[in-house]
């Protein structure tokens, strides 16, 4: 049935925007990760035109035509479309914006909690996807914000924006970039599912199949799919070259964003989270040593060294030796567990 359905489906240049996906829920599943990376392209949409607004002062109208400007360049989207008609309308009722009467709180289906949950299950850093998510359950949080903004007053921004311009252009950056990011984490998901559930997906035909018909559609995403069409088992997205060479050159506005909004007061969550990943997942060296140390010393859940092969415990509360636990044992990880499993030559298994 695929030609009738690819007869019926959107078609972006002459190429029809429905695939087989694979077995199983695959289909399913790609379409809840899809969904996820919607909450988060929306977060980060939110929160540059928060930035705009309290940065500048600048009105819903006034950021509507930055948004307009946007979607003629790297950023054109079905959502940055739409957010530009979102900020331009004005309410019958009071004459005032739109979304300066809409009530603050965000709602959402599931479908972005699901793939989240999921995350967590696979151990997969969908950072920029969760705090999108917990980003619509703060603003469902009526009564811890009441209590919050009683006892914790927020200061009004005071950022001295001098160039707006410019200030805007880090904007714009800083939310490619976040973009960026909040894909790749999506694609790495799906990478991931594919290979725990052995449905072989293309992350290369999703980005094309995503193009048109769908909410993220985007000019973005054809970037996406030459990425995985040079390389189809690219293991990270931000390794392509393309992507290298935009998050290099949109780092030190993303930086000066990020850092403002944190000394002026200005929650975002889901870009502080995607430079933070991005920094992470390219550090030579992260502190996740120390708390593996800590777990070794309350429960002894051991630990590898950097310099030789094997499985370490420290006898924390004795003379402090250290022991290679594993001689003669197979070390297997349990996903989902605080604890792991090494089975002896004669068939014993043991918690370490």
């Amino acid at each position: 049935i695929d030609d009738v359905l690819e007869a019926i489906a959107a078609q972006v240049d002459g190429e029809p925007c429905c695939t087989y996906i694979g077995p199983g829920g695959s289909g399913h599943y790609v379409k809840m990760v899809h969904n996820g990376i919607e909450y988060a392209d929306m977060q980060l949409i939110a929160e540059a035109y928060d930035l705009i607004r309290q940065g500048t002062g600048a009105s819903a109208a006034e950021i509507a035509k930055i948004f307009q400007g946007w979607n003629e360049g790297d950023l054109e989207s079905f959502l940055i479309e739409i957010t530009a008609e979102v900020l331009g309308h004005v309410d019958a009722e009071t004459g005032q914006a739109f979304v300066d009467i809409v009530l603050d709180q965000a709602e959402q289906k599931g479908t972005g909690r699901w793939t989240v949950q999921n995350a967590l299950d696979l151990g997969v850093p969908i950072t920029g996807i969760a705090e999108a998510t917990f980003a619509r359950a703060l603003s469902g949080s009526v009564p811890q914000r009441e209590a919050a903004r009683a006892k914790l007053p927020a200061q009004a921004a005071d950022w001295n924006v001098t160039d707006r311009d410019q200030f805007v252009e880090d904007v714009r950056q800083a939310l490619y970039a976040s973009k960026v990011v909040a894909y790749s984490q999506g694609f790495d998901q799906i990478a991931a599912a594919s290979k725990e559930y052995n449905w072989d997906i293309d992350r290369g035909a999703m980005a094309r199949i995503w193009r048109g018909g769908c909410i993220i559609r985007a000019r973005f995403l054809n970037r996406i799919t030459e990425a995985y069409e040079r390389d189809p088992e690219l293991p990270l997205l931000l390794a392509d070259d393309y992507f290298t060479q935009a998050l290099n050159s949109s780092l030190a506005a993303w930086r000066r964003v990020v850092a403002g909004a944190a000394q002026n007061g200005i929650p975002t969550p889901a870009f502080s989270s995607s430079l933070s990943y991005y920094d992470g997942i390219r550090a030579d060296r992260l502190p996740a040593a120390l708390i593996q140390g800590q777990r070794d010393f309350f429960g002894a859940h051991t630990y590898h060294r950097t310099d030789m092969e094997g499985l370490y415990h420290t006898e924390w509360s004795g003379d402090r030796a250290e022991h290679r636990v594993d001689a003669g044992f197979k070390e297997e990880v349990l996903v989902g567990t605080e604890g792991k499993k090494a089975q002896g030559e004669d068939g014993s298994v043991k918690t370490v």
